[in-house]
């Protein structure tokens, strides 16, 4: 790949985190200004799937649609628990704690990931794997807790961190569903259908809860909106796609650790938001657990866009390596 396309590659690939970190503070907004926030979570995923329509048509893809009733029904699964599920647990845990917390504590996503995939038998676990498990969840009770790791054995942990536990969750449900989605489904049409699937979900919840009132919400909610649609979903999405066919996955997963430092530093700046010292340790552990989970051992035989390195710990990265490469 010449060194041009590479160094601009980078460049997407630090701002695509960037975009990632920023979907904490512009959730943090919403959260904090609307007491309904579930109907600015539907448009999101509506505006992110028309997006996403968009590119498939411009490039002449076309929009397949899911043929069978397991194809369906692993979408209508990806909506419930990535968008849907994830979407509660996201708006009403930021109404309760900061954003940069939430970052942090969803940062363990991966390592959950690999310690149910070695519960379920789907993974084998290792020394590296066990002691960068450990570590993450240790530096996660400690940010859970707000500095304090026994927090959650006394009681003391609020609703606010138990939502955001919530999001973690359901992503990694939302992992293990994708796994069988992107067998036969594109990972454009696989995001796509379970936007739109979350969308609908989300709506029907927005009308549930009421107090939906768009000409009251302040321009800072309608730009936070679409932040999350345009810049979080739909391009970072096509930038982070694009970075794993021309670095390989387990290059570009590697950036992922970027996303709660990002976080962490623009609601600091943007929100006035101060964490003590045992909650940032906490958030160091995390991110030093995450990378070591998630390392993979190198074979000289093996290209780095061939490793699987990352693929089976996030969809996106999974998905991505799906597509067929582009030549260098």
């Amino acid at each position: 790949m010449p060194q041009p396309v590479r160094s601009l590659t980078y460049a997407k690939l630090v701002a695509t985190m960037f975009m990632w970190g920023g979907t904490w503070i512009a959730g943090r907004i919403i959260a904090q200004e609307l007491s309904a926030p579930l109907a600015i979570a539907a448009i999101r995923f509506v505006v992110a799937g028309l997006a996403l329509a968009g590119v498939a048509l411009l490039a002449g893809n076309g929009i397949p649609l899911p043929q069978t009733s397991r194809e369906w029904g692993v979408v209508c699964g990806l909506g419930f628990f990535g968008i849907f599920l994830y979407g509660l647990c996201f708006f009403f845990g930021l109404q309760r704690i900061s954003a940069g917390r939430g970052a942090l504590v969803v940062a363990l996503n991966p390592v959950m990931v690999v310690i149910a995939a070695w519960l379920f038998g789907q993974e084998r676990m290792n020394l590296r794997k066990a002691l960068g498990s450990a570590l993450a969840l240790a530096g996660c009770l400690t940010v859970i807790g707000n500095g304090d790791p026994l927090a959650l054995l006394h009681g003391t942990v609020g609703l606010g961190e138990w939502l955001i536990v919530g999001c973690v969750v359901s992503w990694t449900a939302y992992t293990f569903i994708g796994r069988q989605a992107t067998k036969t489904l594109s990972p454009l049409a696989t995001t796509l259908h379970g936007s739109l699937v979350g969308a609908l979900l989300l709506g029907l919840a927005a009308l549930v809860q009421g107090d939906i009132e768009p000409a009251a919400w302040s321009w800072r909610v309608w730009a936070s909106m679409f932040f999350l649609a345009i810049f979080g979903t739909a391009i970072a999405y096509t930038w982070f796609t694009d970075a794993v066919h021309k670095l390989g996955a387990g290059h570009a997963s590697v950036f992922i650790n970027l996303v709660p430092v990002f976080a962490v530093l623009q609601a600091a700046l943007l929100l006035d938001e101060r964490l003590g010292l045992p909650v940032l340790f906490g958030g160091l552990l995390v991110i030093a657990g995450v990378w070591l989970t998630t390392q993979q051992k190198k074979h000289p035989w093996r290209r780095d866009n061939d490793s699987d390195a990352g693929t089976a710990n996030d969809p996106r990265l999974r998905a991505a390596a799906d597509r067929p490469r582009h030549a260098d």
